[in-house]
Protein backbone atom coordinates (compact mmCIF):
# COMPACT_ATOMS: atom_id res chain seq x y z
CA UNK A 1 0.00 0.00 0.00
CA UNK A 2 2.80 2.43 0.89
CA UNK A 3 4.59 1.72 -2.39
CA UNK A 4 1.37 2.39 -4.31
CA UNK A 5 1.03 5.70 -2.48
CA UNK A 6 4.61 6.61 -3.42
CA UNK A 7 3.97 5.86 -7.10
CA UNK A 8 0.70 7.83 -7.08
CA UNK A 9 2.30 10.81 -5.32
CA UNK A 10 5.28 10.79 -7.68
CA UNK A 11 2.98 10.63 -10.71
CA UNK A 12 0.92 13.53 -9.34
CA UNK A 13 4.05 15.64 -8.95
CA UNK A 14 5.22 14.70 -12.44
CA UNK A 15 2.00 15.87 -14.14
CA UNK A 16 1.33 18.88 -11.88
CA UNK A 17 1.44 22.30 -13.57
CA UNK A 18 4.65 24.15 -12.78
CA UNK A 19 4.35 27.21 -10.53
CA UNK A 20 4.95 30.62 -12.05
CA UNK A 21 8.56 31.09 -13.05
CA UNK A 22 9.36 27.36 -12.81
CA UNK A 23 10.02 25.17 -15.85
CA UNK A 24 7.78 22.11 -16.36
CA UNK A 25 11.00 20.09 -16.48
CA UNK A 26 11.50 20.86 -12.79
CA UNK A 27 8.20 19.15 -11.95
CA UNK A 28 9.09 16.17 -14.12
CA UNK A 29 12.44 15.84 -12.36
CA UNK A 30 10.79 16.27 -8.95
CA UNK A 31 8.34 13.46 -9.73
CA UNK A 32 11.12 11.07 -10.75
CA UNK A 33 13.25 12.01 -7.72
CA UNK A 34 10.26 11.48 -5.40
CA UNK A 35 9.63 8.07 -6.95
CA UNK A 36 13.27 7.03 -6.70
CA UNK A 37 13.87 8.21 -3.12
CA UNK A 38 10.53 6.77 -2.01
CA UNK A 39 11.31 3.33 -3.39
CA UNK A 40 14.77 3.49 -1.85
CA UNK A 41 13.18 4.33 1.49
CA UNK A 42 10.80 1.36 1.42
CA UNK A 43 13.30 -1.04 -0.16
CA UNK A 44 10.51 -2.11 -2.52
CA UNK A 45 13.12 -2.99 -5.13
CA UNK A 46 16.84 -3.65 -4.92
CA UNK A 47 18.65 -0.32 -4.75
CA UNK A 48 20.38 -0.71 -8.10
CA UNK A 49 17.11 -1.64 -9.84
CA UNK A 50 15.46 1.52 -8.54
CA UNK A 51 18.50 3.50 -9.67
CA UNK A 52 18.52 2.01 -13.15
CA UNK A 53 14.79 2.74 -13.38
CA UNK A 54 15.51 6.38 -12.59
CA UNK A 55 18.18 6.57 -15.30
CA UNK A 56 15.89 4.97 -17.88
CA UNK A 57 12.86 7.08 -16.98
CA UNK A 58 14.92 10.29 -16.99
CA UNK A 59 16.24 9.50 -20.46
CA UNK A 60 12.78 8.60 -21.82
CA UNK A 61 11.17 11.71 -20.29
CA UNK A 62 14.09 13.87 -21.50
CA UNK A 63 14.31 15.70 -18.17
CA UNK A 64 17.97 16.34 -18.98
CA UNK A 65 20.46 15.52 -21.71
CA UNK A 66 22.00 12.02 -21.63
CA UNK A 67 25.49 13.33 -20.71
CA UNK A 68 23.90 14.81 -17.57
CA UNK A 69 21.76 11.79 -16.68
CA UNK A 70 24.64 9.35 -17.08
CA UNK A 71 27.37 11.70 -15.87
CA UNK A 72 27.94 9.59 -12.77
CA UNK A 73 29.69 6.98 -14.88
CA UNK A 74 32.45 9.46 -15.70
CA UNK A 75 33.07 10.20 -12.01
CA UNK A 76 36.25 8.96 -10.37
CA UNK A 77 34.20 8.11 -7.28
CA UNK A 78 32.20 5.51 -9.20
CA UNK A 79 35.40 3.78 -10.27
CA UNK A 80 36.49 3.73 -6.64
CA UNK A 81 33.31 1.74 -6.00
CA UNK A 82 34.26 -0.79 -8.68
CA UNK A 83 37.79 -1.08 -7.33
CA UNK A 84 36.36 -1.56 -3.84
CA UNK A 85 34.05 -4.34 -4.98
CA UNK A 86 36.99 -6.20 -6.52
CA UNK A 87 39.18 -5.67 -3.44
CA UNK A 88 36.42 -6.89 -1.12
CA UNK A 89 36.05 -10.10 -3.11
CA UNK A 90 39.83 -10.57 -3.15
CA UNK A 91 39.98 -10.23 0.64
CA UNK A 92 37.19 -12.79 0.98
CA UNK A 93 38.63 -15.17 -1.62
CA UNK A 94 42.14 -15.28 -0.16
CA UNK A 95 40.98 -15.52 3.45
CA UNK A 96 43.06 -12.47 4.40
CA UNK A 97 40.10 -10.76 6.06
CA UNK A 98 39.23 -13.80 8.15
CA UNK A 99 42.87 -14.23 9.13
CA UNK A 100 43.09 -10.62 10.29
CA UNK A 101 39.80 -10.88 12.20
CA UNK A 102 40.71 -14.08 14.06
CA UNK A 103 44.28 -12.99 14.70
CA UNK A 104 43.22 -9.72 16.28
CA UNK A 105 40.21 -11.08 18.17
CA UNK A 106 42.44 -13.65 19.82
CA UNK A 107 44.32 -10.78 21.48
CA UNK A 108 41.19 -9.34 23.11
CA UNK A 109 39.63 -12.33 24.83
CA UNK A 110 40.51 -11.83 28.47
CA UNK A 111 37.02 -10.61 29.42
CA UNK A 112 33.70 -9.55 27.94
CA UNK A 113 34.72 -5.87 27.91
CA UNK A 114 38.01 -6.59 26.18
CA UNK A 115 36.22 -8.80 23.66
CA UNK A 116 33.80 -5.98 22.77
CA UNK A 117 36.83 -3.68 22.41
CA UNK A 118 38.45 -6.23 20.13
CA UNK A 119 35.32 -6.57 17.99
CA UNK A 120 35.10 -2.80 17.47
CA UNK A 121 38.83 -2.53 16.71
CA UNK A 122 38.66 -5.37 14.17
CA UNK A 123 35.58 -3.84 12.52
CA UNK A 124 37.44 -0.54 12.27
CA UNK A 125 40.58 -2.09 10.81
CA UNK A 126 38.56 -4.06 8.27
CA UNK A 127 36.99 -0.77 7.14
CA UNK A 128 40.46 0.23 5.90
CA UNK A 129 40.96 -3.11 4.13
CA UNK A 130 37.51 -3.86 2.71
CA UNK A 131 35.73 -0.89 1.07
CA UNK A 132 32.23 -2.40 1.38
CA UNK A 133 30.14 -2.41 4.56
CA UNK A 134 28.07 -5.43 3.59
CA UNK A 135 31.18 -7.45 2.74
CA UNK A 136 32.71 -6.63 6.15
CA UNK A 137 29.52 -7.57 7.97
CA UNK A 138 29.15 -10.83 6.07
CA UNK A 139 32.79 -11.71 6.81
CA UNK A 140 32.82 -10.72 10.48
CA UNK A 141 29.44 -11.85 11.83
CA UNK A 142 29.86 -15.62 11.43
CA UNK A 143 33.16 -15.31 13.32
CA UNK A 144 31.55 -13.27 16.11
CA UNK A 145 28.56 -15.63 16.37
CA UNK A 146 30.86 -18.66 16.51
CA UNK A 147 32.98 -16.99 19.19
CA UNK A 148 29.91 -16.20 21.33
CA UNK A 149 28.48 -19.70 21.04
CA UNK A 150 31.87 -21.29 21.73
CA UNK A 151 31.71 -19.95 25.28
CA UNK A 152 28.07 -20.84 25.87
CA UNK A 153 26.19 -17.73 24.78
CA UNK A 154 23.40 -18.81 22.51
CA UNK A 155 21.39 -16.63 20.15
CA UNK A 156 19.28 -14.10 22.04
CA UNK A 157 21.45 -13.87 25.15
CA UNK A 158 22.74 -10.41 26.21
CA UNK A 159 26.37 -11.30 25.45
CA UNK A 160 25.46 -12.69 22.03
CA UNK A 161 23.34 -9.67 21.12
CA UNK A 162 25.97 -7.26 22.40
CA UNK A 163 28.83 -8.86 20.48
CA UNK A 164 26.85 -9.01 17.24
CA UNK A 165 25.46 -5.47 17.49
CA UNK A 166 28.90 -4.06 18.31
CA UNK A 167 30.26 -5.69 15.14
CA UNK A 168 27.37 -4.50 12.96
CA UNK A 169 27.25 -0.89 14.17
CA UNK A 170 31.04 -0.47 14.27
CA UNK A 171 31.33 -1.85 10.73
CA UNK A 172 29.05 0.88 9.44
CA UNK A 173 29.66 3.82 11.75
CA UNK A 174 33.45 3.66 11.87
CA UNK A 175 33.45 3.04 8.13
CA UNK A 176 31.44 6.24 7.67
CA UNK A 177 34.56 8.13 8.75
CA UNK A 178 36.76 6.53 6.04
CA UNK A 179 36.02 7.76 2.52
CA UNK A 180 36.07 4.50 0.48
CA UNK A 181 34.60 2.32 3.24
CA UNK A 182 30.87 3.00 2.81
CA UNK A 183 28.62 3.59 -0.18
CA UNK A 184 26.95 6.72 1.34
CA UNK A 185 30.38 8.34 1.80
CA UNK A 186 31.11 7.75 -1.86
CA UNK A 187 27.67 8.99 -2.89
CA UNK A 188 28.27 12.27 -1.05
CA UNK A 189 31.78 12.62 -2.50
CA UNK A 190 30.68 11.74 -6.00
CA UNK A 191 27.59 13.96 -5.98
CA UNK A 192 29.69 16.87 -4.68
CA UNK A 193 32.22 16.30 -7.44
CA UNK A 194 29.60 16.00 -10.17
CA UNK A 195 27.50 18.97 -9.07
CA UNK A 196 30.13 21.46 -7.92
CA UNK A 197 33.53 20.13 -8.95
CA UNK A 198 34.41 19.84 -5.26
CA UNK A 199 36.62 16.79 -4.68
CA UNK A 200 36.82 15.19 -1.24
CA UNK A 201 40.26 13.62 -0.84
CA UNK A 202 40.97 10.52 1.21
CA UNK A 203 43.47 12.16 3.54
CA UNK A 204 41.41 15.28 4.26
CA UNK A 205 38.23 13.25 4.81
CA UNK A 206 40.03 10.90 7.18
CA UNK A 207 41.64 13.72 9.13
CA UNK A 208 38.36 15.57 9.61
CA UNK A 209 35.98 12.67 10.24
CA UNK A 210 37.92 9.80 11.80
CA UNK A 211 39.27 11.30 15.07
CA UNK A 212 35.76 11.92 16.46
CA UNK A 213 33.24 10.09 14.27
CA UNK A 214 35.51 7.06 13.90
CA UNK A 215 37.74 6.73 16.95
CA UNK A 216 35.59 8.41 19.64
CA UNK A 217 32.36 6.93 18.26
CA UNK A 218 34.01 3.50 18.32
CA UNK A 219 34.76 4.00 22.01
CA UNK A 220 31.14 5.05 22.53
CA UNK A 221 29.92 1.85 20.86
CA UNK A 222 32.06 -0.15 23.30
CA UNK A 223 30.71 1.75 26.32
CA UNK A 224 27.07 1.54 25.22
CA UNK A 225 27.34 -2.16 24.39
CA UNK A 226 28.78 -3.03 27.79
CA UNK A 227 26.13 -0.90 29.52
CA UNK A 228 23.08 -2.17 27.61
CA UNK A 229 24.19 -5.80 27.22
CA UNK A 230 26.16 -6.57 30.39
CA UNK A 231 27.63 -10.04 30.73
CA UNK A 232 30.16 -11.78 32.91
CA UNK A 233 32.44 -13.62 30.53
CA UNK A 234 36.03 -14.47 31.34
CA UNK A 235 38.71 -16.27 29.42
CA UNK A 236 37.06 -16.26 26.03
CA UNK A 237 38.85 -18.58 23.64
CA UNK A 238 39.49 -16.62 20.49
CA UNK A 239 40.40 -18.08 17.16
CA UNK A 240 43.86 -18.25 15.74
CA UNK A 241 45.51 -18.10 12.39
CA UNK A 242 48.01 -20.92 12.70
CA UNK A 243 48.63 -21.55 9.02
CA UNK A 244 51.30 -19.41 7.38
CA UNK A 245 50.12 -16.77 4.93
CA UNK A 246 49.68 -18.04 1.42
CA UNK A 247 51.39 -16.44 -1.55
CA UNK A 248 48.07 -14.93 -2.60
CA UNK A 249 47.53 -13.38 0.82
CA UNK A 250 50.99 -11.85 0.75
CA UNK A 251 50.43 -10.40 -2.72
CA UNK A 252 47.05 -9.00 -1.71
CA UNK A 253 48.51 -7.53 1.50
CA UNK A 254 51.12 -5.75 -0.62
CA UNK A 255 48.48 -4.37 -3.00
CA UNK A 256 46.34 -3.15 -0.09
CA UNK A 257 49.29 -1.57 1.70
CA UNK A 258 50.31 0.30 -1.44
CA UNK A 259 46.73 1.49 -2.00
CA UNK A 260 46.39 2.68 1.60
CA UNK A 261 49.66 4.60 1.38
CA UNK A 262 48.57 6.23 -1.88
CA UNK A 263 45.14 7.10 -0.48
CA UNK A 264 46.60 8.55 2.71
CA UNK A 265 49.04 10.75 0.76
CA UNK A 266 46.68 11.97 -1.95
CA UNK A 267 47.11 15.51 -0.66
CA UNK A 268 50.69 15.27 -1.95
CA UNK A 269 50.33 13.57 -5.32
CA UNK A 270 46.75 14.73 -6.09
CA UNK A 271 45.76 11.45 -7.72
CA UNK A 272 42.01 10.92 -7.34
CA UNK A 273 41.14 8.15 -4.84
CA UNK A 274 39.02 6.53 -7.53
CA UNK A 275 41.97 5.94 -9.83
CA UNK A 276 44.01 4.47 -6.96
CA UNK A 277 41.14 2.13 -6.07
CA UNK A 278 40.66 1.13 -9.68
CA UNK A 279 44.36 0.34 -10.13
CA UNK A 280 44.29 -1.77 -6.94
CA UNK A 281 41.25 -3.62 -8.25
CA UNK A 282 42.88 -4.24 -11.62
CA UNK A 283 46.00 -5.60 -9.89
CA UNK A 284 43.80 -8.01 -7.93
CA UNK A 285 42.44 -9.56 -11.15
CA UNK A 286 45.56 -9.25 -13.30
CA UNK A 287 46.94 -12.70 -14.30
CA UNK A 288 50.17 -13.68 -12.49
CA UNK A 289 49.99 -10.54 -10.37
CA UNK A 290 46.54 -10.67 -8.82
CA UNK A 291 44.78 -13.10 -6.53
CA UNK A 292 41.41 -13.68 -8.18
CA UNK A 293 40.68 -16.25 -10.88
CA UNK A 294 39.52 -14.86 -14.20
CA UNK A 295 35.99 -16.21 -13.67
CA UNK A 296 35.58 -14.22 -10.45
CA UNK A 297 35.00 -10.97 -12.36
CA UNK A 298 31.80 -12.41 -13.83
CA UNK A 299 30.78 -14.96 -11.22
CA UNK A 300 31.69 -13.58 -7.78
CA UNK A 301 31.70 -9.77 -7.87
CA UNK A 302 28.30 -8.19 -7.26
CA UNK A 303 27.82 -5.08 -9.37
CA UNK A 304 24.63 -3.77 -7.76
CA UNK A 305 26.46 -1.10 -5.69
CA UNK A 306 28.27 0.13 -8.82
CA UNK A 307 25.04 0.88 -10.65
CA UNK A 308 23.38 2.18 -7.48
CA UNK A 309 26.12 4.79 -6.92
CA UNK A 310 26.10 5.66 -10.62
CA UNK A 311 22.36 6.34 -10.46
CA UNK A 312 22.71 8.42 -7.26
CA UNK A 313 25.32 10.58 -8.97
CA UNK A 314 23.07 10.91 -12.01
CA UNK A 315 20.17 11.89 -9.76
CA UNK A 316 22.25 14.66 -8.22
CA UNK A 317 23.28 15.93 -11.64
CA UNK A 318 19.66 15.97 -12.84
CA UNK A 319 18.55 17.83 -9.71
CA UNK A 320 20.99 20.67 -10.32
CA UNK A 321 20.74 20.73 -14.14
CA UNK A 322 16.94 21.08 -14.13
CA UNK A 323 16.88 23.80 -11.46
CA UNK A 324 15.24 21.53 -8.90
CA UNK A 325 18.12 22.18 -6.47
CA UNK A 326 17.35 25.91 -6.46
CA UNK A 327 13.67 25.23 -5.90
CA UNK A 328 14.40 22.83 -3.03
CA UNK A 329 16.81 25.29 -1.49
CA UNK A 330 14.19 28.05 -1.58
CA UNK A 331 11.68 25.78 0.18
CA UNK A 332 13.98 24.22 2.79
CA UNK A 333 16.33 27.03 3.80
CA UNK A 334 13.71 29.16 5.61
CA UNK A 335 12.71 26.17 7.74
CA UNK A 336 16.29 25.52 8.90
CA UNK A 337 16.70 28.99 10.40
CA UNK A 338 20.40 29.03 9.60
CA UNK A 339 22.29 32.20 10.48
CA UNK A 340 25.61 33.55 9.31
CA UNK A 341 28.00 33.70 12.25
CA UNK A 342 26.21 30.97 14.28
CA UNK A 343 28.67 28.31 13.17
CA UNK A 344 28.13 25.77 15.98
CA UNK A 345 24.35 25.94 15.65
CA UNK A 346 24.59 25.68 11.87
CA UNK A 347 26.90 22.66 12.18
CA UNK A 348 24.51 20.84 14.52
CA UNK A 349 21.43 21.68 12.43
CA UNK A 350 23.02 20.53 9.17
CA UNK A 351 24.33 17.32 10.74
CA UNK A 352 20.92 16.48 12.21
CA UNK A 353 19.24 17.39 8.91
CA UNK A 354 21.49 14.92 7.11
CA UNK A 355 20.62 12.20 9.64
CA UNK A 356 16.89 12.92 9.31
CA UNK A 357 17.23 12.70 5.53
CA UNK A 358 18.43 9.14 6.07
CA UNK A 359 15.31 8.40 8.11
CA UNK A 360 13.16 9.64 5.24
CA UNK A 361 14.96 7.87 2.40
CA UNK A 362 17.43 5.42 4.04
CA UNK A 363 21.10 6.18 3.56
CA UNK A 364 21.28 5.14 -0.12
CA UNK A 365 19.47 8.35 -1.05
CA UNK A 366 20.85 10.74 1.59
CA UNK A 367 23.33 12.33 -0.81
CA UNK A 368 20.69 12.93 -3.47
CA UNK A 369 18.53 14.75 -0.94
CA UNK A 370 21.17 16.81 0.88
CA UNK A 371 24.10 17.63 -1.41
CA UNK A 372 21.95 19.58 -3.93
CA UNK A 373 21.20 21.98 -1.06
CA UNK A 374 24.89 22.58 -0.28
CA UNK A 375 25.40 25.58 -2.55
CA UNK A 376 22.43 27.68 -1.36
CA UNK A 377 23.23 26.78 2.25
CA UNK A 378 26.88 27.77 1.82
CA UNK A 379 25.83 31.11 0.37
CA UNK A 380 23.33 31.69 3.19
CA UNK A 381 25.75 31.06 6.07
CA UNK A 382 29.02 32.16 4.50
CA UNK A 383 30.74 28.76 4.64
CA UNK A 384 32.96 27.17 2.00
CA UNK A 385 30.99 24.67 -0.06
CA UNK A 386 33.24 21.81 1.04
CA UNK A 387 32.49 22.55 4.71
CA UNK A 388 28.75 22.11 4.11
CA UNK A 389 29.29 18.84 2.24
CA UNK A 390 31.61 17.54 4.98
CA UNK A 391 28.95 18.42 7.58
CA UNK A 392 26.41 16.36 5.67
CA UNK A 393 28.94 13.51 5.84
CA UNK A 394 28.93 13.83 9.64
CA UNK A 395 25.18 13.20 9.57
CA UNK A 396 25.50 9.85 7.82
CA UNK A 397 27.55 8.44 10.71
CA UNK A 398 24.44 8.28 12.91
CA UNK A 399 22.00 5.36 12.75
CA UNK A 400 18.76 6.21 14.54
CA UNK A 401 16.90 3.05 13.52
CA UNK A 402 18.30 -0.04 11.77
CA UNK A 403 16.16 0.29 8.62
CA UNK A 404 18.16 3.40 7.66
CA UNK A 405 21.18 1.26 6.67
CA UNK A 406 20.45 -1.81 4.51
CA UNK A 407 23.69 -3.65 5.47
CA UNK A 408 22.69 -3.32 9.14
CA UNK A 409 19.37 -5.00 8.38
CA UNK A 410 21.18 -7.78 6.53
CA UNK A 411 23.52 -8.24 9.49
CA UNK A 412 20.62 -8.58 11.92
CA UNK A 413 19.14 -11.31 9.74
CA UNK A 414 22.43 -13.17 9.49
CA UNK A 415 22.86 -13.49 13.27
CA UNK A 416 19.20 -13.52 14.26
CA UNK A 417 19.19 -10.42 16.48
CA UNK A 418 15.64 -9.12 16.88
CA UNK A 419 14.82 -5.77 15.29
CA UNK A 420 13.36 -4.35 18.52
CA UNK A 421 16.57 -5.21 20.40
CA UNK A 422 18.67 -3.53 17.73
CA UNK A 423 16.34 -0.51 17.60
CA UNK A 424 16.70 0.12 21.33
CA UNK A 425 20.47 0.02 20.92
CA UNK A 426 20.62 2.32 17.88
CA UNK A 427 18.25 4.84 19.47
CA UNK A 428 20.33 4.95 22.66
CA UNK A 429 23.57 5.16 20.67
CA UNK A 430 22.20 7.99 18.53
CA UNK A 431 21.12 9.93 21.62
CA UNK A 432 24.46 9.38 23.34
CA UNK A 433 26.24 10.52 20.18
CA UNK A 434 24.63 13.98 20.04
CA UNK A 435 27.36 15.57 22.21
CA UNK A 436 29.92 14.26 19.74
CA UNK A 437 28.63 16.82 17.24
CA UNK A 438 29.98 19.57 19.50
CA UNK A 439 33.25 17.67 19.91
CA UNK A 440 33.55 17.22 16.15
CA UNK A 441 32.86 20.91 15.56
CA UNK A 442 35.58 21.78 18.09
CA UNK A 443 38.00 19.44 16.28
CA UNK A 444 37.32 21.17 12.96
CA UNK A 445 37.99 24.51 14.61
CA UNK A 446 41.28 23.23 16.06
CA UNK A 447 42.54 22.02 12.67
CA UNK A 448 41.39 25.21 11.00
CA UNK A 449 38.74 23.72 8.73
CA UNK A 450 36.06 26.09 10.04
Amino acid sequence: MLNVAIVVAAAAIFVSPAPAGVSPTVMHAAGLVALCTGLWATQALPEHVTGLMFLAASALAAVAKPPVIFSGFSSGTLWLVLGGLIIAEAVRHTGLGERVAWLLLGRFTGSYVSTICGIVIVAGLLAFLMPATLARIILLLPIIAALAKRVGHESGSPAYNGMCLAAILASYQIGAAILPANAPNLAIAGTSEMMYGTVLTYGEYLGLQFPVMGFVKGALIVAMTCWMFPAEVKGLAGGSATKPMSTEEKRLAGILLAALVMWATDFLHRIHPGWIGLVAGVLCILPRVGVLPAAAFNDRIKYGPYFYIGSVLGLGAVIIDTGLARALGGAVLPMLNLREGSDLLNFVVLSVMSTLAGMLTTNPAQAGLTVPLAEPIAQAIGWPLKAVVMTFAVGITTVVLPYMVPPVVVGLRIVGVEFRVAARFTLALAAAGVPLLVVNYAWWRVVGFL
